[in-house]
């Protein structure tokens, strides 16, 4: 990924970082420093996300750094005449146009590898609140009334888990699968015969984890190919009581499906870190400038909707957040800036 790029020589280059916290800012101020760039770089760190409105005062910058809560579209290409870098502070670049960007010359990195024992360890967060519904005993107790007879759970010993996208952060779930004492079925567009066979799982269709699976969880990217991988069809398959898991992308699970699914019994219970339209949920300020299109209201409908249930448990897209992963992230992100600096980009995407 070197050839065609030389070291950056010119005096200094303008960065903007967004969706920064202070402290992470401070991190940030000193990697800068400690990879001797901090001269190079003039940076700005926003706790905000970079927003169309906002571009004009943003027209400067070389380098932009961004988190999910950015939409990298055509149009704010379109407003940062002198951008050269996109840095994405996450693993997947949905969020950003790369063909606009490559169309523009605009180079785009991402960090490949951060969390995956952190997601993994989030995913059975959300299984075991809803094996031994946890989440149920807190609504409980919320209102004062215990009935113990209906928090009854189950072991996931013995239980079969099906993984969907057996990659890194799915062979860390599996991992941790197989010290629960669980059968584990997996489905993978690159199967890795000899990890399967050292760690104790089988690949196999999707129908047949779908059909066998006690839980379904879900660690494949956000493609044209995954939208709404799970959809009515999919779901139709699904062992009656199973529980769905999703820390991937919120648009792999069609989400009037999924309760389609949850009120007719098929599934028991859904783990969500990810759910569409979530930016909206989020985030007021986002659905305050929103143009109430009729797909945005459904989306807005269809999620409260799940989010009202007991045996519904959602995190706001934290299966990242620990302290450690952050720091990652952080650090790869430098890295990133670093090699692009010296006329080596790596982890490029577009």
């Amino acid at each position: 990924m070197t050839i065609g790029y030389n070291r950056i020589t010119m005096n200094v280059l303008r960065a903007g970082f967004f969706e920064i916290e202070e402290q992470q800012a401070q991190y940030l101020r000193e990697g800068l420093q400690r990879l001797g760039i901090a001269e190079r770089v003039q940076s700005d760190f926003v706790p905000h996300p970079l927003e169309i409105d906002g571009c004009e005062a943003c027209a400067h910058y070389d380098i932009v750094v961004v988190f999910i809560g950015t939409k990298v579209s055509r149009s704010i290409l379109e407003a940062l005449p002198r951008l050269r870098l996109v840095l994405t502070m996450s693993t997947g670049y949905d969020h950003i146009d790369v063909e606009a960007c490559r169309e523009r010359g605009v180079v785009v990195c991402n960090v490949p590898h951060y969390g995956e024992n952190t997601v993994a360890e989030h995913t059975f967060a959300l299984i075991l609140s809803l094996s031994r519904k946890l989440h149920a005993a807190y609504f409980q107790s919320l209102r004062g009334e215990y009935q113990v007879r209906t928090l009854r759970g189950f072991d996931l010993y013995g239980k079969t888990l099906g993984v969907i996208g057996a990659g890194s952060i799915g062979l860390h779930v599996i991992r941790i699968a197989r010290g629960f004492g669980m059968r584990v079925l997996a489905t993978d567009a690159r199967p890795q015969r000899l990890l399967a066979e050292v760690l104790g799982f089988t690949y196999t269709d999707l129908d047949t984890l779908l059909r066998e699976s006690d839980i379904v969880t879900l660690h494949v990217p956000a493609t044209p190919a995954t939208y709404h991988l799970i959809n009515r069809d999919a779901l139709s398959k699904m062992k009656r009581g199973a529980l769905l898991v999703n820390t991937a992308r919120g648009s792999v699970v069609d989400t009037e499906a999924l309760l389609w699914a949850l009120e007719e019994g098929i599934l028991a219970g859904a783990g969500l870190d990810v759910i569409e339209g979530e930016e909206y949920i989020t985030e007021e300020s986002q659905l305050l400038k929103l143009p109430l299109a009729e797909q945005t209201l459904k989306q807005l409908v269809q999620a409260q909707a799940l989010l009202r249930r007991e045996n519904v448990v959602f995190t706001p897209h934290i299966a990242f957040n620990s302290q450690e992963a952050v720091e990652r992230i952080l650090d790869t992100t430098l890295e990133n800036l670093y090699a692009f600096l010296e006329g080596k980009p790596q982890n490029v995407v577009s």
